[in-house]
């Protein structure tokens, strides 16, 4: 043992040699070897390893700052590239060893990412989805990885293919297969529209049309569909189609569908009285007061369809529904001076009408209190509100018999709107919920998504890697 240690020593001399040389290290610095041969004593233990690995990323980022400092650029080849390739191997003997920790593997994607070796990233997902295959979170970062990272929509395409052969019924593989073709799509689509721009033939560069025009993601929608049933899994996948603005005929393919397959489901005709108020406004309605006239005549719409979804459900899930509704548009009055009688008259007959139903008793009064604390709120708009306020006021709802998701929704947002583009441990916090039992989980796709572009900073990276770890079950 004694002499493999010394000949791997050896082996890093021109290493050291070059650090010393350029003036990256002292010499001193050079002969801190006392973690090499602890990771090769006799007993190695998971402990060693990590802290040998540990060891050589900070001596990498060591170099880095000091590269910056003293702004010497050269010999990356025989120094950084050399402490790299021997991390990947440790992290390799590591997860040889210790093959259903995940946490390792997910520490050697994590340094292959930040440290762009993307060659790498490839074999080290490979390996882990031989051992973790089980793991639909696996396969969708695995994808995810040949997209962003390696820009290969094929090998991401064929990991999904794969993923939904281990995984069929699998809502997440199919909602981010579905994802990755419309961003797929979408990139082609602005590529073309670049080179357009630029007056480039663009004949000669490829571009499939039932790429581009979203119809091999309509493909994976229907495989998705026949698959899994449910009302609540088609509009997780509208909601995503949604985010694209060359999609209007799929979403129409989608609402049609719904309606179609779903008419008996509150979901949908939630969605559907929801929908009206997306209409498109008109060039005349430039005034405040024709706005306002307008979206008063949205609302009156979008309480039609709840009535008419009524009539065929008079079920507490519907109620539910329309409740929800009223009071939503209600907290977005900015003054509540402003309301109109008129809107606070609906809102008090459409929860009496609840009440009177025997079906929303215990909600009823819920929304009364719900009702009074954001009037307080509109009242004391200018009086700006610490995180604080609202984790106590989370913790209340949260202390509730029945906590309502709508209520903790509306405090997590407005929190976010204060403190969203640093505080990372806030956005985990609004995942887990919807993850927990009272939440909906097709809405982390977009808190994620929001989450990575309001972001800023060092609370990027950290949001990152607790996202990674949440994922896979590790907090």
């Amino acid at each position: 043992m004694a002499e493999i240690v010394q000949q791997r020593i050896e082996n890093r001399i021109p290493e050291w040699e070059q650090l010393e040389r350029v003036g990256l290290f002292t010499k001193k610095e050079i002969k801190a070897t006392a973690l090499e041969y602890k990771l090769h004593r006799l007993i190695i233990s998971k402990v060693d390893f990590i802290a040998y690995i540990q060891y050589e990323i900070n001596v990498l980022e060591l170099i880095k700052k000091r590269r910056s400092r003293i702004g010497y650029t050269f010999k990356k080849e025989e120094i950084e590239f050399s402490i790299i390739s021997r991390i990947n191997n440790i992290f390799k003997r590591a997860t040889t060893k210790w093959k259903n920790d995940l946490q390792l593997w997910l520490s050697h994607v994590a340094f292959c990412k930040k440290w762009n070796t993307k060659g790498q990233l490839s074999k080290v997902f490979s390996s882990m989805l031989a051992i973790h295959p089980e793991k639909p979170a696996v396969w969708i970062m695995a994808a995810k990885s040949e997209m962003e990272d390696r820009n290969s929509p094929e090998s991401a395409r064929q990991l999904f293919l794969r993923a939904l052969r281990f995984h069929p019924e699998s809502q997440k593989v199919y909602q981010e297969y579905f994802r990755m073709e419309l961003l797929h799509a979408e990139k082609l689509r602005k590529e073309q529209k670049e080179l357009e721009k630029a007056e480039i033939d663009v004949v000669k560069y490829e571009f499939p049309l039932e790429i581009m025009s979203g119809k091999l993601a309509e493909v994976v929608y229907r495989d998705a569909t026949t698959k899994i049933q449910g009302a609540d899994f088609i509009l997780s996948l509208l909601n995503i189609a949604a985010i694209f603005d060359f999609t209007k005929e799929l979403q129409a393919t989608i609402i049609q569908d719904l309606q179609g397959k779903y008419a008996d489901h509150e979901v949908t005709w939630d969605f559907m009285a929801r929908r009206e108020l997306d209409a498109a406004v008109g060039e005349e309605l430039q005034s405040a007061k024709g706005r306002a006239s307008d979206i008063a005549r949205r609302e009156e719409r979008c309480c039609q369809v709840y009535e008419e979804g009524l009539n065929m459900l008079n079920t507490e899930a519907m109620w539910t529904c329309y409740v929800s509704f009223c009071l939503e548009r209600f907290k977005r009055k900015t003054n509540v001076h402003e309301l109109k009688e008129k809107r606070q008259e609906r809102l008090l007959a459409v929860l009496q009408r609840a009440h009177d139903s025997s079906l929303l008793k215990e909600d009823f009064y819920r929304n009364w209190v719900c009702l009074e604390f954001h009037v307080f709120l509109s009242l004391h708009e200018s009086r700006p509100f610490s995180k604080a306020f609202f984790t106590r006021m989370i913790q209340i709802e949260k202390e509730q018999e029945t906590p309502k998701m709508t209520n903790l929704r509306d405090f997590y947002e407005r929190a976010l709107s204060e403190f969203g583009s640093t505080d990372d441990d806030l956005w985990l916090e609004y995942i887990r919920e919807e993850l927990g039992p009272r939440g909906q989980p097709e809405n982390c796709g977009r808190i994620h998504w929001r989450a990575m572009k309001i972001l800023e900073g060092e609370s990027v990276e950290r949001f990152i890697t607790q996202y990674t770890l949440l994922q896979t079950g590790h907090i």
